[in-house]
């Protein structure tokens, strides 16, 4: 995935290039390049600031046994998303703190408990070469990434002047419960006609 995506934004570089070119654009090709790079890292500063204050946070929900009480309150429901995983065990954990990071809007904090888990579920499950049924939703769930606080986009929104960079709340909730709602279901029923299809062998 890594290669193809190096191949695609490579391919778009070099066509913007060609095309500026081509137009007699190259002075406004270069500008952009110039300036985009200098707005890239101001962007990324900033971000990298709220991403360390909630991944501090995570950590210490996690020390604390923050995420035991968060766990606690979840397993009704991920015990019946993830059957067979303990509810105390270290997969449980991660998936909750990746749970909780996506819930405040943190994707970019909420990588690193997903490999962790993912790490800790193949040792569970001992699943070996093969992904299983808990693996592959975790990572439907993880994608899906259901909201409550989008702090990423809101960061976002005020660093190009948003006056209201949460007003999108509404729309983000009702968006990320859907989204979040229907990749599960289609999870639960593909891996469910998995089962059959590899029973009828």
């Amino acid at each position: 995935m890594s290669v193809m995506m190096k191949w695609v934004f490579g391919g778009l570089i070099i066509l913007s290039v060609i095309i500026g070119f081509i137009r007699g654009d190259a002075a406004a090709v270069s500008n952009a390049a110039v300036s985009a790079c200098g707005e890239a890292v101001t962007l990324c500063i900033t971000l990298c600031g709220i991403i360390c204050l909630w991944s501090g946070v995570m950590r210490v929900a996690q020390t604390s046994g923050l995420t035991k009480l968060t766990a606690k309150a979840l397993s009704p429901v991920l015990r019946r998303l993830f059957h067979g995983i303990s509810p105390k065990g270290e997969a449980m954990q991660f998936i909750v703190l990746n749970i909780t990071a996506n819930l405040l809007g943190l994707g970019n904090a909420s990588t690193p408990f997903g490999l962790a888990a993912m790490r800790a579920l193949e040792k569970e499950e001992k699943s070996g070469e093969r992904a299983t049924d808990n693996m592959i939703l975790f990572v439907v769930l993880n994608t899906a990434s259901l909201q409550l606080i989008p702090t990423t986009v809101a960061a976002l929104r005020l660093q190009h002047g948003s006056a209201a960079p949460m007003e999108i709340l509404p729309a983000v909730w009702a968006v990320s419960l859907i989204n979040a709602a229907l990749t599960v279901t289609a999870a639960k029923i593909m891996g469910a006609a998995a089962r059959r299809r590899g029973a009828g062998l």
